[in-house]
């Protein structure tokens, strides 16, 4: 069995910081992995990882990586990728790191917030995230936005699935935002309505963010969403 380091990318006035776990609740967490099968993330998955075209020897950043679901669909897609995940929750990278030290591959796990990034400016090929930017604060957000364009080389490409969508208000194409209210959107996911992660990755300064895929999930509307550096 492969034994995987966690790095404590932490700064000191981080250390203590709230956050908001993947299940909502801590005690919640031994059950994550179960709820996403159920809830059949993992054709989402795949789906973000085939939209990133990620190649072999490429640096991948899984942003709120969690247990490392994502991650491990990247490593799965492209075995020759060079993939960390970046997560606050201790105890989700801890279960990260036993998983992939049953699957013997390679990942780094790095503990610290969305909006401090370790790696150095224009040094990473890909970032990706799943289900979890809407787990973010707006300045956690906003912060994530300026990493994202720091991080990533010329050329470099952010690839988003969360909750969401675009405008389905009155004059839109679609259910209003009442009727996602109704299949699982809540006050974390609606932040993420009206095209919000494309206007975030925009005011960050990605000139080409756009929705490049929606899907009508069990649990309410997906959005899968890019940008390039």
């Amino acid at each position: 069995m492969t034994t995987i380091q966690i790095i404590d990318g932490r700064a000191e006035s981080d250390r203590g910081r709230d956050f908001l776990p993947g299940m909502g609740r801590t005690w919640l967490l031994p059950l994550y992995d179960l709820f996403t099968r159920f809830a059949r993330v993992r054709a989402l998955h795949e789906r973000t990882v085939e939209l990133a075209r990620i190649e072999p020897g490429q640096s991948v950043l899984d942003v709120g990586c969690g247990t490392a679901n994502l991650s491990f669909a990247v490593l799965r897609s492209v075995p020759g990728a060079v993939v960390t995940g970046h997560d606050p929750d201790a105890g989700a990278l801890r279960i990260a790191a036993r998983k992939a030290g049953r699957r013997g591959v390679r990942l780094s796990l790095v503990q610290g917030y969305a909006d401090r990034l370790l790696p150095e400016d224009g040094s990473v090929d890909h970032i990706v995230s799943s289900l979890a930017l809407h787990h973010v604060d707006d300045a956690g957000r906003e912060g994530f936005g300026r990493e994202a364009h720091r991080i990533l080389r010329p050329g470099g490409r952010v690839t988003i699935v969360d909750f969401g969508a675009p405008d389905h208000g009155p004059g839109g194409h679609g259910h209003s935002h009442e009727g996602h209210r109704h299949r699982g959107m809540n006050t974390y996911t609606e932040r993420n309505l009206d095209n919000a992660i494309v206007s975030l990755l925009t005011d960050a300064g990605f000139t080409d963010a756009r929705e490049i895929e929606h899907i009508e999930h069990r649990f309410g509307p997906i959005t899968i969403v890019q940008a390039t550096r």
